[in-house]
């Protein structure tokens, strides 16, 4: 044997869930045609979703805990992980942030460089390693502990190094990677993130997030726009332009002129308070074309549009924005429960929304 030069096999420390016995590997470069390719695509969607559905059987009475936790966090949710694990880590984390729960991402590598000052006594650190030896995160949880937060960890081996350091471990078994040498993570980051993703919801729903919250953190997204409600963007008050009935068109034309922002349209107000019609520039314009001339002096109940369609305060956005494209117009008043103007909602604002 002294003949054999072949290098020395490394030696690993055994897991509690050791992989199963190791596979030839297939070809990285395919042989075969499109249905080869197709194939391998399917198989790994196919072994990503036995192992998402295999966690379901898991889940045991240490879930529970994680999320009584969780919920009795006085502090932050700290999420950390390396690499791949990181990355789900940071998805995790995001999640928790935008459905009420409070979280940040914090690096392992950075961590140990000064950013473990982001820990503070009373959070609870989520840590994600498939091994559970990740050196990195090994090194950040007991010095999480000593600080005074929490350790949940997000692992398919609860015999792990990190396991033993934490005060709660979530097992996502053990995996076959769908990479064909084996190695890549990507059934174990899946598994990863359907976990995290049910720890995020359950929190929420313990919670009770609103729909009204979830639209708080988005205002930016098209999810978040759908959420919105007339009033968070409906012109009131000095940007409310009304004229009473019995105003002349000429008065009319002024108080859109100078109302500000210049809503192009103008609501016209009842005695009792409640909304009599609307005039708008595209009324003005079509007068103009049908009848070439129009007397300033005229009341503008001659002119303006009777019974418009209106829209509630509290009505969805993306309801009023149909309306606006069903009827195709610019702008729709926005009345209370008697009927009395309260607000103008115009495209343009709609529109601004989506920048």
């Amino acid at each position: 044997m002294s003949a054999d030069r072949r290098a020395p096999v490394e030696e690993r420390t055994p897991m509690a869930h050791p992989g199963p016995a190791p596979k030839d590997p297939a070809p990285l470069h395919s042989s075969g045609g499109p249905a080869d390719r197709l194939e391998r695509a399917r198989e790994v969607i196919r072994v990503e979703a036995r192992t998402i559905a295999r966690l379901e059987t898991l889940l045991d009475q240490r879930f529970v805990t994680a999320i009584d936790l969780l919920l009795g966090c006085k502090g932050t949710v700290v999420c950390t992980g390396m690499g791949k694990a990181g990355l789900i880590a940071q998805k995790v984390s995001a999640t928790l942030a935008s459905t009420g729960t409070d979280s940040i991402f914090l690096h392992p590598a950075e961590a140990l460089h000064g950013d473990l000052g982001r820990i503070r006594p009373g959070d609870v650190l989520l840590a994600l390693s498939n091994s559970g030896e990740t050196a990195e995160v090994k090194v950040v949880v007991p010095v999480a502990r000593k600080i005074g937060a929490k350790v949940i960890t997000l692992t398919g081996n609860p015999q792990s190094g990190l396991a033993q350091l934490s005060d709660v471990v979530l097992d996502i078994g053990r995996v076959d990677e769908a990479c064909p040498l084996g190695l890549a993570p990507t059934a174990s980051t899946s598994a990863m993130l359907a976990l995290g993703d049910a720890v995020a919801m359950v929190l929420s729903a313990e919670r009770r997030f609103s729909r009204e919250e979830y639209a708080l953190y988005h205002p930016a997204g098209s999810l978040g726009r759908k959420l919105m409600r007339v009033v968070e963007i409906m012109r009131r008050n000095a940007e409310l332009p009304l004229v009473p009935a019995g105003s002349s068109l000429a008065a009319t034309l002024r108080v859109m002129g100078h109302t500000p922002g210049k809503p192009g349209a103008a609501l016209v107000v009842a005695a009792d308070g409640r909304l009599a019609g609307i005039f708008t520039d595209g009324d003005l314009r079509r007068l103009v074309a049908e009848r070439g001339e129009l007397r300033r002096e005229d009341p503008i109940e001659h002119f303006m549009t009777r019974n418009p369609k209106s829209v509630r305060p509290d009505q969805l956005l993306e309801e009023a924005e149909r309306l606006l494209r069903e009827f195709r117009v610019d702008q729709i008043p926005v009345l209370d429960a008697e009927q009395r103007p309260v607000g103008l909602l115009d495209v343009q604002d709609i529109l601004d929304t989506r920048l």
